[in-house]
């Protein structure tokens, strides 16, 4: 894969800084207020929080870079065969959100001929944001950060948004790896990510995501010294199965192929 242009990252990152700004100010505006629930076609819900946040990210998109495509999760897919990709998740963890919890965050991702190369979590309610790029080191607020070694499942602790994510077939092999952490916890949507990357949590597993879950989360947790799979062990994209692994330490990650597979 050709590194991405460093010219184009700065100003990539400048933007996403942008969009997570843009983003956060529609959020704020409506978290833990009165707003309309709806369902979609796959019994997800969305507000128009996420709905309006999208909208703000694309419109400054389509201003600095009208040559990228867009794919997002509330307003769909446009251009995604161009070069460089724009991928975003305006709520993800909306059930958190309709629930009044802030553990939600603004998903931000640019892929670059199909791999994620910038990506930001953006947690608008505490403020808290981390931001990696391809051959960079993750900051979290503006300062570097670094996951932690922990190469024993024994010792390590995992994190899942719920098991109910997992059909027949995959429960069990998540089962197998739960069974040998030293400790399990659910529900932090992802946010769990940016603590792999900050160094207190030491695997992500999940299934049934789609890009705009996981595309940011690559070169975050890369450039805090981790990495993010499918559960085969290959770096994940835009046509990725769901499935995926981010470890914060490499042997651990084997581990986790190893035994989901």
């Amino acid at each position: 894969m050709t590194p991405a242009a460093p010219a184009v990252l700065d100003a990539a990152a400048t933007l996403a800084a942008d969009l997570a700004d843009a983003a956060g100010n529609v959020v704020r505006r409506y978290f833990r207020q009165s707003v309309e629930i709806i369902d979609k076609d796959d019994a997800s819900p969305v507000t128009i929080a996420d709905r309006e946040a999208e909208a703000a990210m694309r419109r400054l998109i389509t201003q600095r870079f009208p040559d990228h495509g867009v794919l997002g999760e509330e307003h769909g897919p446009d251009r995604t065969d161009a070069e460089w990709v724009w991928v975003l998740d305006p709520i993800d963890g909306t059930k958190s959100f309709i629930s009044g919890v802030p553990l939600f965050g603004t998903l931000i991702a640019l892929l670059h001929q199909g791999r994620p190369v910038l990506g930001v979590l953006d947690q608008p309610i505490s403020r808290e944001r981390w931001l990696g790029g391809q051959g960079r080191p993750t900051t979290f607020n503006g300062q570097p950060v670094r996951a932690r070694a922990c190469a024993d499942l024994a010792r390590a602790t995992i994190f899942s948004t719920t098991p109910a994510m997992f059909d027949a077939v995959d429960r069990p092999r998540f089962d197998a790896v739960a069974d040998g952490a030293k400790l399990v916890r659910y529900g932090a949507d992802c946010y769990a990510y940016g603590l792999v990357a900050s160094g207190f949590v030491d695997a992500v597993i999940e299934g049934s995501l789609k890009p705009y879950d996981y595309c940011a989360h690559v070169p975050i947790i890369e450039g805090a010294g981790g990495i993010v799979t499918d559960w085969q062990g290959n770096v994940p994209g835009l046509t990725s199965d769901g499935r995926i692994i981010a470890a914060g330490d490499r042997a651990l990650h084997a581990r986790l192929v190893e035994r989901l597979n």
